[in-house]
This record gives C-alpha cells, structure tokens and sequence, in this order.
C-alpha cells in the first residue's frame, strides 16, 4: 500500500472572486459616498481585476470595499495583489491580479522548511505548481499541516487530496 500523502496547493475559486467582484461593482453603484464618482470594479483579462473612480480616495476606498467582499467569499488577501492608484486623464485606476500556484522559490522554500523542522520520515516533491508531502503515517502528515498553518510563505496554501 502507497504511503499517505497530501497535496499543498495555492489555487482561488474563480467563481467566487467573480462573485467578490460584481457584489463589489453593485455596492459601488448604490452606496452614498460613491454616488457621482463614476467608480467601477472590473474584470481585465484572465485574472486581472481594475478599479477606477474620479478620485484617489475613492479609488482606495472601492479597493477596501473589494478586499472586504473577498474576504467575506472566503478569499484570502494573500491570493490578491494590487497596486496604487495612478491617474489617467481625469480617473485614477489600479490594478489588481489574482494570484494562483506555488512558485518554485516559494516552493523550494517550502520544502526546505519540511525537510528541517517536519518529523522523520517526510518527504515533500516539488509538481510543477504544488508540493506533493508524503510520510510513512498520517500523524506525521497532521503534524506537517500544523507546521505549514503556523508559518507564513506570503502566499495562501491549502491542502488537498489528503489520503
């Protein structure tokens, strides 16, 4: 029998960025301090998402209002990088980029710190965007998680195919 093993994955649910994205846009619309400063929340490309408004200050605060629907859906920040406003004409606009997958710098870093401070007997294998972890017994896995959980990489990890 294979010995148990867990993926770490860094992967967003499209569809509730998407969700986070046009309750943003609708609260934009309808909320009184954003009544006349044309500020919009958009989807630009794959995964970029822009924000403009006619101000720096409302720019920053349609920014805020998105980064609370995405934290409301679930969504950590960690997954989400933007910019500072910068004018464009009349507009200040901004760009935001969803962030998916383990990088390999991250990844090694990653490995690095099960191969140092994990039980014996744990492996992590670098899968092109994700690390697959494997030990001889599930405890020793649970105890990696809780390691993983405790530290911060900057990026959002989750566990998957836990067997």
């Amino acid at each position: 029998m294979a010995d148990p093993s867990f993926d770490v994955v860094s992967k967003v649910e499209r569809q509730e960025v998407d969700n986070a994205v046009n309750q943003a846009g609708k609260e934009l619309t309808t909320r009184f301090d954003f009544r006349g400063v044309d500020a919009k929340v958009t989807w630009v490309g794959e995964d970029g998402i822009a924000i403009q408004a006619e101000t720096e200050e409302r720019c920053l605060a349609a920014i805020e209002v998105l980064k609370e629907k995405l934290i409301k859906r679930g969504i950590s920040l960690k997954a989400f990088e933007i910019g500072e406003p910068q004018l464009s004409g009349k507009i200040y606009k901004v760009t935001g980029k969803v962030i998916e997958g383990i990088a390999s710098d991250k990844a090694k870093e990653i490995a690095k710190v099960i191969r140092d401070e994990a039980p014996k007997g744990v492996q992590a294998q670098i899968q092109g965007d994700q690390l697959r972890v494997t030990g001889k017994k599930k405890d020793h896995l649970q105890d990696v998680i809780a390691l993983l959980k405790s530290k911060d990489f900057g990026i959002a990890l989750q566990f998957t195919n836990y067997r």
